[in-house]
């Protein structure tokens, strides 16, 4: 379930005063009020946490450990294992 973002309208209460977080359903209507003191409310538009890269995420340890058999091209069609099970070599077309 997304976190959104509200802040009050007016001076609000301790709760609002300064932005709050709700837990709700993307389906859920906006809240209009504070849950604690029923002060009017409006939702903050705030950027979602976005990670760049898979920087170690596809390394050969980590796909091992993980149960994954990887493959680096060789050239010529061949393919030749990096970590995990199978054959050493695979050949394209083969």
């Amino acid at each position: 379930m997304p976190i959104y973002e509200y802040e009050p309208d007016g001076p609000g209460c301790p709760k609002c005063q300064v932005r709050f977080e709700v837990f709700q359903s993307m389906n859920d209507p906006p809240l209009t009020e504070c849950p604690e003191c029923r002060q009017p409310v409006h939702r903050v538009f705030s950027p979602c946490a976005v990670t760049h890269g898979t920087r170690g995420t596809l390394s050969p340890k980590n796909l091992s450990k993980h149960g994954f058999t990887q493959y680096r091209k060789a050239g010529g069609g061949y393919y030749e294992k990096t970590c995990g099970e199978g054959p050493d070599v695979i050949k394209r077309g083969a």
